[in-house]
């Protein structure tokens, strides 16, 4: 099954789940990546969070559920998951701009989203520079904050703690104990599912780890992928890869963290690498 299948196959997945709690790291697994990646893939190629992509489908089902029965509203608020009617209230009217109690009142109108399905359309308009290189397992050094599951969540804890740590001093320390290969301050997201997920400030060195936090990136392949400009346009360049890159390159996500590698600091004018665990497809 190609990978573009794999992901409407999650998709479906998620439509026949939609009065379940949904198990992401079941959709990474249809999906073949973990959930991390899944949600990745999933925001960049749709638009939208996988979150609230999902909340979108429930909400139209319940507005369909509410125009086309006398169910009460607190059933249908459990039946989509919701234990809290305050909760799905909240809910429903982010997304229809209208309460489900006047729902029923003639002239209302509420929203549909129907279900996404992908396809790949192949533009072609700018060059990718990128190269697949195997690496040996390889130490770094530095702090970490745990990461959630919902990735989403996380767009405001990982900025806070760079800044948090070029403010008090630790980064530049860091930046000095740096003595191997990759030489850079790392950004590691450790997202597999057999260990808690966390991201690490760091760089890779032979010195000792003192006071900081050691993680051991395991070996692997990698497809690595040049960049600079500000920090947003590293944003940009992982989109580009996940849907222009990945889904024609051969290759599928492998099962190791994603690495950025920020070679020069300067936040207006950064040099960059994104590095994107990579196997080949089967068949």
């Amino acid at each position: 099954m190609e990978w573009i299948d794999r992901l409407n196959s999650a998709i479906r997945y998620m439509e026949e789940h939609l009065t379940d709690e949904i198990d992401y790291e079941q959709l990474g697994r249809i999906a073949c990546c973990s959930s991390w990646h899944f949600q990745r893939m999933f925001s960049y190629m749709a638009g939208i969070p996988l979150s609230e992509y999902i909340r979108r489908r429930k909400m139209s089902l319940a507005a369909v559920d509410l125009l086309s029965s006398d169910a009460r509203i607190i059933d249908i608020a459990e039946k989509y998951g919701y234990r809290s009617p305050t909760a799905f209230n909240r809910a429903f009217q982010s997304i229809h701009g209208t309460a489900p109690s006047s729902v029923r009142q003639e002239g209302i109108s509420v929203r549909s989203f129907p279900p996404i399905t992908f396809k790949i359309t192949v533009k072609g308009v700018e060059e990718m520079n990128y190269r697949i290189e195997t690496k040996e397992a390889f130490r770094i050094v530095g702090v970490s904050v745990p990461l959630e599951k919902e990735i989403e969540k996380n767009f405001a804890v990982i900025p806070s703690k760079w800044q948090e740590i070029s403010l008090n001093g630790t980064l530049q320390t860091l930046a000095q104990m740096m003595n191997q290969e990759p030489m850079g301050v790392l950004g590691v997201s450790t997202c597999n599912e057999e260990e808690p997920w966390r991201y690490y400030i760091a760089v890779s060195t032979s010195l000792e780890a003192g006071d900081y936090e050691e993680y051991t990136v395991p070996a692997a392949t990698w497809a690595i992928f040049p960049g600079e400009g500000t920090n947003q346009s590293i944003q940009e360049l992982e989109r580009r890869i996940v849907t222009e890159w990945l889904p024609t390159s051969g290759y599928e996500y492998g099962n190791a963290p994603d690495i950025e590698v920020y070679q020069s600091p300067d936040p207006q004018n950064a040099r960059y690498e994104v590095w994107i665990p990579v196997t080949k497809k089967q068949g």
